[in-house]
């Protein structure tokens, strides 16, 4: 089974520098959305830190997708020789990457395809930090707003 263990990914941008990164200038936007390689190397080291053999992901993913998920299948995903050797480079199918993800507790294969679009990942506390202070700043706009109105009453009152 798998040690349900969360570790802070220390290597994510932050929102402010990710925001800048997207104001930059860019370059050419040709093979801007290949990114098998990026993809293939964050595949290679979710496995390296997992705590998991490349077996028990592909059990614990078989488990969550309700599919046979073999050792060889994340073995020709994460495998750069097949290019090497003229045949065509597996890649793991989108749909199996949210349970990838799960089980190895490495999310940064999502980060990198929702860069690609101008999203940026958070785990899921962060995303409701974030949301919680979205809130508090509703609130806070609201209640400028009240205080205005009733010192404009307060002064038409006392006129």
């Amino acid at each position: 089974m798998s040690k349900g263990k969360l570790r802070i990914d220390d290597r994510q941008l932050n929102i402010f520098d990710y925001l800048q990164s997207l104001s930059a200038p860019q370059q050419s936007t040709e093979g801007k959305f290949r990114i098998i390689d990026q993809l293939r190397l964050s595949l290679c080291t979710a496995i390296k830190e997992s705590p998991l053999s490349r077996h028990q992901i592909a059990g614990e993913m078989s488990h969550h997708l309700s599919e046979a998920i073999t050792k060889e299948m994340i073995d020709s995903w994460t495998r750069q020789s097949d290019e090497i050797n003229g045949r065509l480079g597996r890649h793991i199918p989108a749909e199996f990457l949210p349970a990838f993800c799960h089980v190895t507790g490495n999310n940064e294969p999502l980060v990198i395809l929702g860069k690609l679009v101008g999203l940026f990942v958070m785990p899921g506390p962060e995303a409701l930090r974030a949301e919680i202070q979205k809130l508090d700043e509703g609130i806070k706009k609201q209640q400028a707003e009240k205080k205005k109105r009733l010192m404009f009453l307060q002064e038409i009152t006392e006129s």
